[in-house]
């Protein structure tokens, strides 16, 4: 079993450069003008052309403004400073500054296109580090 990664974007030029500058990843494949695959993470990532007012999941219309869903990209990086000033300076939106956690280090943004990520680096326990805290 395999997972990919599809986001809807308004704009997929836009959103390419924002993901390849972002995070490093580089095209595959494209799909004619509306459809490009990156790679380079674990999953592959498909940018998918979806007009904003366009009808989605649920009879839910699309949009691009900062939204909330309740399944989000965790980047897990060496470096999370490093990480949300690449991020930043490829168009990213800082929700909250990194900050230490007992698991790691973690910073809360969004893409152009406002879909919510977080850049997360582990510490040497990583989520081990919660077990037995309440």
């Amino acid at each position: 079993m395999t997972f990919l990664l599809n986001i809807d974007v308004p704009d997929v030029a836009q959103a390419t450069r924002f993901y390849t500058a972002a995070f490093g990843l580089s095209v595959g494949r494209r799909f004619g003008s509306d459809f490009v695959e990156l790679l380079g993470w674990p999953a592959p990532v498909y940018l998918l052309t979806k007009p904003a007012g366009t009808i989605g999941a649920g009879g839910d219309r699309r949009r691009y403004e900062r939204h909330w869903t309740p399944v989000h990209i965790d980047v897990v990086v060496d470096d999370v400073d490093a990480a949300v000033a690449r991020a930043l300076s490829a168009g990213a939106i800082l929700e909250a500054p990194a900050r230490d956690a007992p698991y790691g280090r973690i910073a809360m943004l969004a893409d152009p296109f406002g879909h919510g990520f977080c850049l997360l680096a582990f510490s040497e326990k990583g989520y081990d580090a919660l077990i037995g805290s309440s």
